[in-house]
């Protein structure tokens, strides 16, 4: 019975552990594609994602944030005017997504309270009307 627990606890944190060592290469090469980059976690993320090397889609409400978070950053961050609560704004800043990331196997989307990776064709079903936004949180 003792062996059986044992084991068990050990796949358990053997599981646990893994997925934590997989390392993502090429960061270089990623594009990661984040909301609210005005102020507070967006722009901090938006800012530290940079620096270690990928290339940042920020989506900003104001046009005087977006200007602050380019000044602050390198060309591999580039920023879009997008207002989460407009489908409008939302649908233009897909289709602007899709024109930089063009061919890659994903885009993330973040903001606020959560990170969630999505799939590209769930961000282009969106701008054709089929989905609900993936983007809202």
């Amino acid at each position: 019975m003792w062996l059986h627990l044992a084991v068990l606890v050990g796949l358990y944190y053997l599981l646990r552990w893994y997925p934590e060592r997989q390392v993502v290469t090429h960061l270089r090469d990623k594009f990661v594609f984040i909301t609210g980059c005005d102020s507070g976690f967006g722009n901090l993320l938006a800012r530290q994602l940079e620096l270690r090397g990928l290339r940042v889609l920020a989506g900003c409400l104001t046009e005087q944030g977006a200007e602050q978070l380019r000044n602050q950053t390198s060309d591999r961050l580039q920023t879009v005017i997008l207002d989460v609560t407009k489908t409008e704004s939302i649908a233009a800043a897909t289709e602007w997504v899709k024109e930089r990331v063009e061919g890659r196997e994903q885009a993330v989307g973040g903001g606020g309270l959560s990170l969630t990776v999505v799939p590209p064709e769930t961000l282009w079903g969106y701008a054709k009307g089929s989905q609900t936004p993936p983007l809202l949180f």
